[in-house]
């Protein structure tokens, strides 16, 4: 695994988008830009970004769990790719291999941890998604946190990005979906 930079961003909450006092929500984000091994390449085998997301995900989640003001209670990740790779290459570090760490480091993870993807140039943002890691039907943990780093991705280079928070939105009012058949 070529590392070029980890980011780790923090951002405590303390009131709602209408200067609304609420209780202290921290969101940590850990992102690690990395060498696409396949930038400017077809291929079929991806196994490879595989091991890396898990890597990454073994090295970083703790560090960035351990920098919340409470326990983490939602999580999500997502992939930044460089012009020279494909979403797909995105896809493979996201899953299947960076959800067993993720889920060690947060305590649980019944939920399925929200994902996103993309393509992109230098210094792009993407809006990393959370959800609540054991309900998936909390709609107040529905949420995002965008993210960037400025001098990545690289055509050659792949952002990987994971997050988690101690609480959902400031002030969310709208529950949980009523379970229905």
């Amino acid at each position: 695994m070529d590392i070029r930079k980890i980011v780790t961003i923090s951002e405590t909450i303390e009131a709602d988008g209408q200067g609304e006092a609420c209780a202290p929500i921290t969101r940590v984000a850990a992102l690690a830009v990395v060498k696409n091994p396949f930038a400017g390449r077809v291929v079929e085998d991806l196994s490879p970004l595989f091991d890396i997301g898990g890597g990454l995900g073994e090295r970083l989640m703790g560090d960035a769990v351990a920098l919340l003001g409470g326990p983490p209670v939602s999580y999500g990740k997502a992939a930044i790719v460089g012009s020279a790779g494909d979403l797909e290459h995105g896809g493979a570090m996201i899953h299947p291999k960076l959800g067993k760490p993720m889920r060690a480091a947060v305590g649980g993870g019944k939920a399925l941890i929200p994902s996103n993807a993309k393509v992109a140039a230098l210094g792009a943002p993407i809006d990393l998604p959370l959800g609540h890691k054991d309900d998936p039907w909390s709609f107040d943990h529905f949420d995002t946190m965008t993210v960037m780093v400025a001098d990545a991705p690289r055509p050659d280079e792949i952002i990987l990005c994971m997050a988690m928070a101690d609480g959902g939105r400031p002030r969310a009012r709208v529950g949980s979906a009523p379970i229905t058949d």
